[in-house]
Order: C-alpha cells, then sequence, then structure tokens
C-alpha cells in the first residue's frame, strides 16, 4: 500500500477479488459517477470508465447480490484526506 493521497486505478469491496484491499477501504474512498458521489459503489475502475453497483436485492446463484456495470466518468477519492483538508489548523 502507498501513503499517497490518490486512490489506485480499482478496488474492489467483494474479499474474493484480487483488487480488494482491506487498509485501503478502512481510510474510506468517495465515489463521483458523471457528476453525482454514489454511496453505494461495489467495484470500480477509473482507466477504463466504469462502477458496478448493486442491482436491487436481486440474489446470484451463489448467495452474492447481482451487480450492473455502468459506464461514464470516475473520480475516487480519500474521504479521510477530504476531512483533513477542510478542518481549521489551530
Amino acid at each position: 500500500m502507498t501513503n499517497s493521497d490518490t486512490p489506485p486505478d480499482r478496488v474492489s469491496t467483494d474479499p474474493r477479488s484480487k483488487f480488494h484491499d482491506e487498509a485501503l477501504l478502512e481510510r474510506g474512498i468517495g465515489i463521483r459517477f458523471n457528476g453525482v458521489e454514489r454511496t453505494n459503489v461495489e467495484e470500480y475502475c477509473i482507466s477504463e470508465g466504469w462502477v458496478r453497483v448493486q442491482a436491487g436485492r436481486s440474489l446470484d446463484r451463489r448467495g452474492m447480490p447481482m451487480t450492473l456495470k455502468l459506464r461514464g466518468n470516475v473520480e475516487a477519492w480519500f474521504q479521510d484526506a477530504a476531512g483533513e483538508a477542510e478542518t481549521p489548523a489551530d
């Protein structure tokens, strides 16, 4: 893991994915998709321009939530870095 203020190109909340990183997720990653801040993103890829979101309450045959891949403009940031920037210095 790097200590930079830029999130990686691709992250997943699914622990079975090779793009899952618990330490990054604990920091909190904010996602803006097509200009709208989203809180229900399960996976994203900035370079390919897509996010995966849960498709309602539908489950696949393994009992995992079904997801939809939406394409568009993806922006990501660490929420803890944004919080530090907004806090006034004493």
